[in-house]
């Protein structure tokens, strides 16, 4: 700061830098006339110049101090308003600020009631909020309970179901088991299909075997025989081979097991006379019966060659269901002469019922003629009546005194 008079002025003025400036300019610039003078002190003329010069310069400096004098006054000029604006934008920065301090104050009261409300909902919100929440709990704590509980009684299903399992892996461990497993099979299907009176189970032939299932069936073809066969060992060998050596291995062997079946069944029950001209060998497993089909064929071709059909639980009720529509069929064509005679008995009595609706229709043409002249007579009746209430005996004129008979006339 530079202070001159009572107007203090600042370093970092750019008026005041370029007055600086052109002191020192102005200093220089005599610094060196003098040094020029010195050195050429001899030279009159020099020294003139030099004084004109001096002249000159302190007229400059002359002018330059009132160019200052007016640049104070300007400086002074924009102080003062300067100093008046200040004072206007404090005043308007003191009124706004008071003016944001109430609108401040306002919005916080505003929002501190906004906020007691809000917090007010939130409670019962909450509130309800935790109700519903502990309903829910305690509904899905029941929930969880009855599945828990079903959960218990599956886990019991499954502990019994492996039983069974366990049941059932022993029954087919066993040849003599395994067979009569399949026997029942085969007797439950055949129950449900045919009649009772057209089958029988264990049935000995006259060759000494026994037949599993035997149905009796009209000729052509005649009683054919289902015969059960389980070769689950090589099904078991086939499933559990991992290469294929091995898998060839055990194909060849079910295959081996299967031939062995089908040559028993057509060398004990294809029986010329006796028997149908072919048998079932029934096979109690899906699996089984599918894998022959895919994997082995030639087994199945083998089987039609020796007259041997083999059939699962699904192609033996289909195969039965046939049978089922031939046995309907026979017993219908058996049936057929009591039918005929059925129908002429109908035709008599068809021909009874005519006669008897004639002699009834002449009865009821008889009593129609009765009736009307049951009619007549009461006419005749109520016109006597009549005239014998009126006691006018001498007025009565003759009329036809002939007799009703009282006997029903003769309809020939």
């Amino acid at each position: 700061m530079i202070r001159i008079g009572d107007q203090d002025y600042a370093l970092s003025d750019p008026l005041v830098i370029a007055a600086l400036i052109g002191a020192a300019t102005i200093l220089l610039v005599l610094v060196l006339l003098i040094i020029a003078v010195r050195r050429s002190g001899r030279s009159e003329l020099m020294v003139q110049n030099v004084a004109t010069q001096v002249l000159n310069l302190g007229q400059n400096v002359q002018t330059l101090g009132q160019g200052q004098e007016q640049l104070f006054g300007g400086l002074r000029s924009v102080s003062d308003a300067q100093t008046t604006g200040q004072s206007q934008v404090m005043q308007q920065m003191e009124t706004r600020l008071a003016e944001m301090r109430q609108q401040v104050s306002d919005r916080l009261a505003e929002n501190s009631m906004k906020s007691a409300r809000a917090l007010s909902d939130m409670q019962v919100g909450m509130k309800e909020t935790l109700h519903g929440s502990s309903e829910k709990t305690t509904k899905s704590l029941t929930e969880l309970q009855e599945r828990l509980a079903t959960i218990d009684r599956a886990q019991t299903n499954i502990e019994k179901l492996s039983g069974d399992v366990l049941s059932l892996q022993d029954i087919l461990s066993n040849k003599q088991t395994r067979g009569a497993f399949g026997e029942i099979q085969l007797n439950d299907i055949v129950s449900k299909a045919l009649p009772s009176d057209s089958y029988s189970f264990q049935t000995t032939l006259s060759n000494g075997t026994r037949a599993d299932c035997l149905i009796d069936l009209p000729n052509p073809p005649g009683p054919i025989v289902i015969d059960a066969k389980f070769p689950l060992e090589a099904y078991e060998a086939l499933v559990a081979a991992e290469t294929r050596d091995d898998q060839a291995r055990a194909l060849k062997a079910l295959g081996a097991a299967v031939r062995v079946h089908i040559k028993k069944i057509a060398e004990s029950y294809l029986i010329e006379g006796e028997t149908a001209d072919g048998a079932l060998m029934f096979l109690p497993s899906e699996a089984v019966y599918a894998e022959l089909h895919a994997r082995l064929p030639e087994v199945v071709r083998d089987g039609f060659a020796a007259r041997v059909w083999i059939v699962s639980p699904t192609t033996c009720m289909a195969t039965l269901n046939t049978m089922r529509a031939i046995l309907k069929d026979a017993r219908m064509r058996e049936q057929a002469g009591a039918i005929r005679k059925a129908l002429k008995q109908l035709h008599r009595d068809v021909e009874i019922i005519g006669e008897k609706a004639g002699k009834l229709e002449t009865h009821l043409r008889q009593a129609g003629d009765d009736v009307s002249g049951v009619l007549t007579a009461a006419t005749r009746a109520g016109k006597r009546a009549d005239r014998l209430d009126n006691f006018d005996f001498e007025e009565l004129a003759p009329e036809d005194e002939t007799p009703l008979p009282l006997s029903r006339p003769d309809p020939t």
